[in-house]
């Protein structure tokens, strides 16, 4: 691995979002700190302005919290899946080295910053033009539609970046089907990673009858899985 740091060009996140297999491959051959502390730029900067509109409905001071934590999810989630998946790859039939994975996952999670950047002005414009949080107008109704609005979006920047890491997969692996088991572990680990992140990290959103704050004093008591099998057994019992 050679480490350069040359400055990187505009022009490359553009060809990131395009998705130009053939340049992006050729990064994952050697290791840029200049291309690195790019793609941190835009994951703080796009998941950071998205986490200000989504909290920004609650209050100002969440808007400031969720702008903090959306892009540390983020980097926890690629930090923490780096070594991981890269002794995955391996196992599963994709011989590359530990920097080639982490900067793989990498690229991934910038394409879905960037997107959720975009689409920060559209959230902007939606929570403000909704009824306020404490407002007696404000109905379940308009909590349940921002909040799938919230999931639309995310699933949409989710599922871009994660097209990019699979053609890059593909590219890289001799064949489609390693490169698609090497993707469904991928995914596993992040989705273990990331709900059990976001429950303790959580609120995001914000309750009108919860105080405004960084952190749950209950955040770490229980998980994500043992509540939505509490949800599904009172959806049962009803």
């Amino acid at each position: 691995m050679t480490t350069q740091f040359n400055i990187p060009r505009p022009s490359e996140i553009s060809q990131l979002l395009r998705g130009e297999i053939g340049v992006i491959s050729d990064w994952s051959q050697r290791w840029s700190a200049g291309r690195f502390i790019l793609q941190l730029m835009v994951i703080i900067l796009g998941s950071g302005l998205y986490g200000a509109a989504m909290g920004a409905w609650r209050a100002p001071e969440q808007s400031l919290f969720v702008a903090i934590k959306f892009p540390l999810i983020i980097l926890l989630i690629t930090a923490g899946n780096a070594l991981i998946n890269g002794l995955l790859a391996p196992l599963l039939g994709l011989n590359i080295r530990f920097y080639q994975s982490f900067s793989a996952i990498l690229m991934s999670f910038t394409v879905t910053s960037a997107i959720l950047g975009a689409f920060s002005p559209v959230v902007a414009f939606l929570i403000w033009n909704a009824p306020a949080m404490t407002s007696s107008i404000s109905s379940q109704s308009t909590y349940c539609f921002i909040l799938l609005a919230h999931v639309a979006v995310i699933a949409l920047a989710g599922i871009t970046g994660n097209a990019r890491l699979l053609q890059l997969l593909i590219r890289l692996s001799p064949n489609p089907a390693i490169a698609l088991r090497i993707l469904g572990a991928w995914l596993t680990g992040n989705l273990f990673l990331g709900t059990q992140l976001t429950w303790i990290l959580r609120p995001f959103i914000g309750s009108p009858i919860l105080p405004v704050e960084f952190l749950r004093a209950n955040a770490f008591h229980g998980n994500f899985y043992e509540t939505i099998f509490r949800t599904f057994q009172e959806i049962l019992t009803h």
